[in-house]
Formats: structure tokens, sequence, C-alpha cells
């Protein structure tokens, strides 16, 4: 995949809020609205109101960026961060439309070549989970209205198609599965645009949402399994086994869309999805390993400059996902970014594809990064510590 971050979360449950019903998203600054920005100078003094804390799980309700600290006093700052923030995420742009780009040639070439077993280092059940990460975060930031995450999205699902295109070209990825992943990418994205921009039935909407949690519950033992064949017999019983608890799901779904369900049933629910996406999403990288660990020889085939892209692009999205406590972004973003961009790193050094200095670079560029977003972080929210920003990610509080 065009491992973006999320880094894979997806959007389910209920529709938008009362709030988002009427806002147009031609008009949508790349920046949240503040109230404190056009409020009064003595706002500015006041003790903002304690707001009940809002846990991981629920990552995937849409709020904004101000509900916080009780302490946050230094207004000015938080907004200078918040707005930086916002470019970095628009940023990430850049490198998500390059990201491919190198494999793409690279993939290529073999192909002009005849080296057909060169396409055999990127494997197509890691690049599959990918893109389903992406349509299912496609579907979470088109919910909460982050047009820059939106974007990132697409470009993911865009690229990585391409990849999983020349996959099916050079007999690497068996045909009616790639014929299934044209129907499904083409679908998805229609379905999310039309969303976006207020052009789609609401049914068709939870339709494609029940699709995804479906598919994403089912998609996800059977992608670990079939990773790990290996080592384990090749059977279809995980898939079958999970597609049942994703029917399991979608009628919990219905009893929540109708009020039927109590509270902690809903946040349930919307978890289910949530983090099946998520964990799709950080399959990909796992599978990519286990490639380059298993058929060392074809580890040529994988493009050093693709995975610096995507440490880069993934990294550029942490500090936004930590600044507006949006734990699944959080985690899909940095799992992305040290285990996918960097941790291929590691492997195509530890082969001798890349220099000692590019390694060390890498390394000291993307720790440093990560520790700039703590400390920033910690600093707009008036915390004592780094480690403050990761305590109120993880619970809300």
């Amino acid at each position: 995949m065009v491992v973006v971050g999320l880094g894979l979360a997806v959007a389910v449950g209920s529709s938008l809020p009362s709030g988002f019903a009427g806002r147009s998203p031609f008009f949508r600054s790349s920046v949240r609205p503040n109230p404190l920005r056009h409020a009064g100078s003595s706002l500015f003094h006041r003790r903002l109101p304690r707001l009940p804390p809002i846990l991981a799980l629920d990552s995937d309700i849409p709020r904004p960026i101000h509900r916080g600290s009780e302490k946050l006093k230094n207004s000015k700052s938080f907004e200078q961060w918040d707005s930086l923030t916002a470019r970095f995420s628009a940023g990430a742009n850049v490198p998500f439309l390059l990201l491919q780009l190198p494999q793409i040639i690279l993939n290529a070439r073999n192909l002009m070549a005849g080296n057909k077993s060169a396409l055999l280092a990127v494997p197509w059940l890691g690049m599959l989970t990918g893109l389903l990460g992406n349509l299912s975060l496609l579907s979470y930031f088109a919910k909460k209205r982050e047009a820059e995450a939106v974007v990132v999205q697409t470009l993911g699902a865009v690229s990585t198609y391409v990849v999983i295109f020349q996959l099916a070209m050079g007999e690497a990825m068996p045909l009616p599965h790639f014929i299934v992943t044209s129907i499904v990418v083409a679908s998805g994205l229609v379905l999310n645009f039309l969303f976006y921009f207020g052009l789609l039935n609401s049914s068709l909407w939870h339709l494609w949402e029940d699709f995804i949690t479906i598919g994403g519950v089912s998609a996800l033992p059977q992608v670990i399994w079939s990773t790990l064949v290996p080592f384990i017999p090749n059977s279809i019983l995980p898939g079958s086994i999970a597609f049942v608890v994703g029917l399991v799901a979608v009628v919990m779904d219905l009893q929540a869309r109708t009020g039927k369900l109590p509270e902690k049933g809903v946040k349930f629910v919307k978890a289910i999805s949530g983090w099946t996406a998520t964990l799709l999403f950080m399959w990909m990288p796992v599978a990519q390993m286990m490639t380059n660990l298993l058929r060392p020889e074809n580890i040529k085939g994988l493009s050093a400059f693709t995975m610096l892209l995507a440490m880069i692009g993934n990294g550029l999205l942490i500090p936004r996902a930590l600044f507006i406590r949006d734990f699944m972004w959080f985690l899909g973003s940095s799992w992305a970014s040290i285990f996918y961009g960097w941790g291929n790193l590691i492997c195509l050094y530890y082969f001798n594809i890349i220099s000692r200095e590019f390694f060390l670079a890498t390394t000291v560029g993307l720790y440093a990064w990560i520790g700039i977003a703590f400390w920033r972080d910690a600093k707009v929210y008036e915390y004592d510590s780094p480690l403050s920003s990761m305590k109120a990610l993880v619970s809300g509080s």
C-alpha cells in the first residue's frame, strides 16, 4: 500500500453531526475553525471549560481540536501550532504523490527486461492490505472532513493500485484477485468523493460502510494467515469465521442507527471497524519484511526511495494526529513511518543495498522529528513532559 497515515482506520456508524451538516467542503479552510481566533482579547485570559475526555476508541468521532486542556492559556502558540501541523499534513501530499513512483519505475524496467521474478520482491498481499487500508481511511477522513488527509489517502489508493496492476502484469498476483480489487477500488473512490461533496444518498453510504466493515473484518485474519502460510497450512477458515463476525458487526451497526443499541454498544461497533482497518494498515509492513527475509535474493526489486518517501510522508502526519488527539491516525502514521519506511530501510542496509551514511541520516532525521513533535505538543498544551502528550493521546484525558 502506499502506506498512508493512519496512518488504516475506517469511518463507520451514524451520519455526520449537525455541526458538519451545512458546511460545504468547497469553502473549508485547511485549518479547522477555532473560536478563539475571532474572540475578544480578554478571552485569552479565561480558563477554557473542562470537557469530557475522549478515549482512544472514540477516535473516529469528529471533534474540534480546541477541546483539550483546561490549563491552556497561550492561545497564540496553540493556534500557531494548529496551523503548522495542518500545513505539515497538507505537505505530506508531496511525498505521497511521489511515493510509489520509484517502485513503479523499477517495476516497469523489470517488466520491459522480462525479469518478472524481480516483482516478487513486492508482496501482493501486503499491497492489497495497504490498498484496503487506504480506502478505509479515505472513508474515515471524508467523514471527519479532514481535506488534506482525504487527498493523501486518494493518492495512496491510486498509486498502490498502479503497483498492483504491474504485479498482475508480471503474474506476481492472481488475475481473479486483481479483477475484484479493481472493481472495489473504482467503486470506493467514486462513492467516497460523492459523499464528501454531499452528492451521495445516505442509504448508499451506509451500504458502503457495511461493505468495508465486513470486508475489513474478513480480510484481516485471512491476510495474516496467508502471509504465514510458509509456516502453517493454507486455509480459508480464518476469513470464513471472520466473515460471520463481520455480519454480526453490521447487524449491531443497524441497531445503533435505529437507536436500539446502548451508547457503549455504539462505541464498540465503531471501534470494531476503525481498529480492524488500522490493523490491516499495520500488517502491510509485516508482510513486506517477511518477504524480504524469505526471498532476500529479490530484495533489489524493492525501491529504497519509495521506503524513504513512505517514512517522510507518514512522519509529516504524526504532529497533526498527535495535536488533535486522533489515536488511530497517530498509530497508523507512526507505525507506517517507523516499521514500513524505516524498517525496510534497515533491511536494505542489512543486505548492503543502501550506504551506512544514508541509513544513519534517515534514522537521526526520523527520531529527531518525532521528538520535536512531542516536545512542541507538550509546550502548547503546557504539559510538564512530552510523555504527558502521549498519555493524553491514549486516554483522552
